[in-house]
């Protein structure tokens, strides 16, 4: 096999942050991306990270004076377990652009930072609202969503349910990937980018995870189901290296669940909460440990001693994470105590002794701020420490927050979690270099494979700091991205802005999602408006459905049958079958985009809550348009005007009719005049711009076209008449014979071709026909063909004939009396003097009197309407038109209805020709009679006798007769 590469298309596996990050990156550089994932939807495990993401020499860091280098970082990455210290300094060094690029790119809010367990600085930032991982993740799927939408999938693509199964591979090159979905096997070619993820998650007998760490197969996991560890094994297949597989992190405080304390599945309590000032206690209210020691320490430490381990929050920690609190709360995972009594009685320990804990700790926050080096135990990660629960580990405290006194502890309330460990994160995974490039067992890099994420082994050694999941995800998924675009793309590399390719500037689709907000309380809007046919439910009968094969939940007034999405949620199914028969509006909220209901469940939407009757007003919201990326991360900056702005919330009935006619004439309308007076000098773009606007330039000059034909109905006067007006406007085609319109649409056509074939070549050359990507490109050479063939018979034709017209003396009859009678291109007045032309009439019957002409030009006609329709539908969403999501159903209907209308035009030119039989013209008489024309001439008005029966004229084929 002969490879084509590296091509322009890269092929991301893995739609978590890593595999968006490297898509949002190719794009900026220039190149095109397809994101696989096996998953029904993205996001895998990076959506549910809870603490931040790391990052130094931020600018959130420097605007809140927090001192903190490049080379600190780097020491607490390496005193954490990294062992590969030049792969842990590309870590840090791109940390801190990272953080800026996600906040200056994606406008996401990352305001508050906090100091996790092993690092010496605040330097884990998260924003305000929502959790880190899901707020970033998400912004990142949606602008390559966005690109996708705006640029009719020619720049970016997603495809979700698709199991990346081997590498394809030529000369020891990576040059493409298989992968299986709906069943079918299917390919995509380009170089690699794996991020698929870690094991965690796979507890068969031949797993990962029971190969090199079966002392951990009885764990519960954090992980969600796709964590298989299948990009580790296709690497390997191909030769990659892999390494420190046996390095699995163990995180300390998983969350359990009272009512289901076995569960193998748990949510996870960030390590934030540890950061903020919480206190782990053990079965007797002692405290154990460094809480802010490594994760592996901390998880030792606990199998040390006795459990239950108790996670604690006094209120000036749990108000400074407060939206952790709510939704681990809100999910059963929490508990609130109104006071330390409650809570020594819950642990089972007096009041008197968890006072005392506290105090202890108080006073040696204070010891530890006077005299940070004075202490008697080993510090972590480095220096003195006071602290003698954790100092006689090895591992003392040095970092002190919210501490209160012990005195305090009896009215204090407290925020309270049953912690374990759990399986979190594989720290081994498959050899990188300092470029992500993936690198054989011998150190050679495999040329076309990078990696990032949790698949990519070496960056963390034998145990990851908390916040540098989402790090390595965006610090290697950027560096992936930028070393794959250069190897693609090589001296073409054109950095690139995301929000021009996404159609729009930053913040522009803010006031979208205001508008579309409710005014309860800030909370999000209904995730999609109950149909005219959705019933009404009361509370106690949606409390019936609480299990996995019958679970309902209520979001903002509207009741949702979840039952079928539970298996595809990104989540798991006990993130929704714990709030099975109740209200989860507000959890729901703390984590998800008020779209994601309307956007991945539309269906799921049955009714509404009240109590028998009409909901109340205002019970069922509008449903919201597409959340931004700019609000993803609870920011709204104000922004240009742009395309993003046009939304209307109301697209129903006859207003929401006529508002998606008025958006898709004007689109229309405005590309026909930006191609005709705005364009500049021809220059290359490594978009689709020229192919859409030259299609709807032939779409006007074909409605334009087919109306004009009609005039054939009318007769050789009518039709002869509108072909000699353009005839009238040779003047117009700088000195050619043809006019300026016949010059544009032929210059419009060839563009057309080239750049379709350009993007064909480019994008889907290598798609089967099965997959129905090159529908188009067949379709066009289709009519290509046909229009050539056309054009021969028709334009370039040579008519012998010529037939008589009286020609209004402008270009068009401003006669009141011709244009009642539809005279439009002639007159019968018999002052205008007769003008010979081209008698095109005749030949339309000459053509058309060939059956197998007929049936040759309605099916390419058909296509016609088949490739018509299926542009239409690419090009509508594109962002360049304006057109709001909301009407895009609308106007793909209405241009469906145009293009069926030109279609049937066209369809008729040849059944009315073939079976009727051609007319008299009016101005023939007169023309015979002052010798214009002879008798021996076979054109329309080629008989012999006027207004009689005549023999037939053999180039009519089977019409045999004239009449007056």
């Amino acid at each position: 096999m002969t490879a084509a590469f590296p091509t322009s298309q890269a092929i991301v596996i893995g739609g978590g942050l890593a595999g968006m990050t490297s898509a949002n990156t190719i794009l900026e550089f220039g190149g095109r991306v397809v994101v696989l994932d096996k998953s029904s939807f993205c996001g895998g495990n990076s959506s549910k990270a809870t603490s931040g993401i790391n990052g130094s020499e931020t600018r959130t860091q420097k605007t809140k004076g927090i001192k903190d280098s490049n080379d600190l970082f780097l020491s607490d990455t390496l005193s954490g377990g990294a062992k590969k210290p030049e792969i842990a300094k590309v870590l840090v060094w791109e940390s801190g652009p990272a953080v800026d690029w996600l906040m200056d790119k994606f406008n996401l809010d990352l305001s508050l930072v906090a100091r996790l367990g092993g690092h010496s600085a605040e330097r884990t930032h998260r924003g305000k609202e929502r959790f880190p991982g899901m707020t970033i993740t998400y912004a990142l799927i949606q602008m390559v969503e966005k690109i996708s939408e705006n640029s009719g999938g020619t720049m970016s693509r997603i495809v979700t349910k698709a199991r990346a199964t081997q590498l394809i591979v030529d000369k020891k090159t990576v040059i493409g990937v298989e992968y299986v979905k709906g069943g079918q096997t299917l390919r995509e070619f380009g170089p690699v980018i794996m991020c698929s993820g870690g094991f965690g998650a796979d507890f068969t007998s031949d797993s990962l995870l029971s190969k090199y760490r079966p002392d951990l197969m009885h764990l519960p996991t954090s992980n969600g189901e796709h964590c298989t560890g299948d990009g580790i094994k296709m690497g390997e297949d191909v030769g990659a290296n892999s390494l420190d597989l046996e390095w699995v992190q163990v995180h300390p405080t998983g969350l359990v669940k009272v009512d289901d304390p076995d569960a193998k599945v748990k949510f996870l309590a960030a390590e934030a909460l540890r950061g903020v000032g919480g206190l782990l206690l053990d079965a007797e209210g002692n405290r154990f440990a460094n809480e802010l020691g490594r994760r592996d320490y901390v998880t030792g430490e606990m199998w040390k001693n006795k459990a239950p381990f108790r996670l604690c929050l006094n209120s000036l920690a749990a108000k400074e994470i407060h939206w952790h609190c709510e939704h681990y709360k809100g999910r059963g995972v929490m508990r609130k105590f109104d006071s330390g009594a409650d809570l020594a009685k819950e642990i089972g320990c007096s009041l008197q002794k968890l006072e005392e804990v506290v105090e202890a700790h108080y006073q040696v926050s204070l010891k530890q701020d006077k005299d940070p080096d004075g202490g008697p135990f080993p510090a972590y990660p480095n220096g003195k420490s006071w602290d003698e629960p954790s100092g006689k580990t090895g591992c003392g405290k040095k970092f002190f927050h919210n501490c209160i006194q012990g005195k305090q502890v009896a009215t204090e309330v407290w925020h309270v979690a049953i912690v374990t460990p759990v399986i979190h994160y594989c720290m081994g995974g498959l050899e990188i270099s300092v470029k992500s490039e993936v690198v054989d067992k011998a150190g050679k890099v495999i040329k076309g494979l990078y990696a990032a994420g949790e698949v990519a082994g070496g960056v963390h050694g034998n145990n990851r700091l908390g916040g540098s999941s989402l790090l390595d995800c965006v610090a290697f998924g950027r560096v992936a991205g930028r070393n794959c675009a250069e190897y693609m793309l090589g001296k073409d590399v054109q950095p690139t802005d995301l929000w021009k390719l996404a159609g729009g500037a930053p913040g522009t689709e803010a006031k979208e999602e205001k508008k579309a907000a409710p005014a309860q309380g800030g909370a999000a809007a209904a995730p999609a408006a109950a149909g005219a046919s959705a019933g009404t439910y009361t509370m106690a009968e949606v409390q019936k459905h609480t299990t996995k094969d019958d679970c309902w939940v209520v979001l903002h007034g509207q009741v949702l049958d979840v039952t079928s999405f539970l298996k595809d949620h990104p989540g798991g199914e006990l993130a929704i079958l714990t709030f099975a028969g109740k209200d989860a509006s507000a959890e729901f909220d703390m984590i998800h985009p008020p779209d994601v209901v309307q956007k991945y469940a539309p269906d799921a939407v049955i009714g509404v809550v009240g109590n028998g009757s009409a909901p109340a007003a205002g019970a069922v919201a509008a449903a919201p348009a597409q959340q931004s990326i700019a609000t993803a991360g609870g920011k709204q900056p104000e922004a240009p005007k742009g395309a993003l702005d046009l939304v209307d919330a109301d697209a129903e009935g006859l207003c929401g009719c006529i508002k998606s006619v008025w958006f898709m004439v004007r689109a229309f309308m405005m590309q026909i005049f930006r191609t005709i007076f705005f364009t500049g000098n021809i220059k290359f773009t490594n978009d689709r711009i020229g192919l859409t606007r030259s299609a709807f330039f032939l779409i006007f000059f074909l409605v334009v076209h087919a109306v004009g034909n009609l005039h054939v109905f009318l007769g050789p006067d009518d039709f002869n008449g509108y072909g000699y007006f353009y005839v009238r406007l040779y003047w117009t085609g700088f000195g050619f014979n043809a006019n300026i319109v016949e010059e544009y649409v032929l210059l419009a056509g060839l563009l057309h071709i080239i750049v379709g074939l350009k993007r064909t070549w480019d994008i889907s050359i290598t798609n089967t026909i099965r997959s129905g990507r090159l529908n188009m490109a067949i379709s066009g050479l289709v009519l290509l063909a046909f229009m050539t063939v056309h054009l021969f018979q028709y334009r370039l034709a040579k008519i012998g004939t010529t037939f008589p017209v009286r020609p209004p003396k402008y270009l068009i009859n401003f006669d009141l009396n011709d244009l009642l009678h539809l005279r439009l291109f002639w007159t019968q007045n018999t002052n205008v003097p007769i003008v010979m032309v081209r008698d095109i009439y005749q030949l339309e019957y000459i053509l058309f009197s060939d059956p197998m002409t007929c049936v040759f030009y309605m099916l390419s006609v058909m296509i016609f309407m088949t490739h018509g329709i299926l542009g239409w539908v690419k090009a509508v969403p594109a962002g360049a038109l304006g057109i709001p999501k909301i009407h895009h159903m609308k106007v793909n209907i209405l241009g469906c209805v145009i293009i069926g209308f030109i279609g049937f035009i066209y369809l008729v030119f040849p059944v009315f020709c073939y079976f009727s039989s051609p007319k008299h013209g009016h101005a023939c008489d007169d023309a015979l009679a002052k010798g214009l024309l002879n008798t021996n001439q076979t054109g329309t008005c080629g008989v012999l006798e006027w207004g009689t029966y005549v023999r037939e004229v053999p180039s009519l084929g089977h019409h045999s007769e004239y009449i007056r």
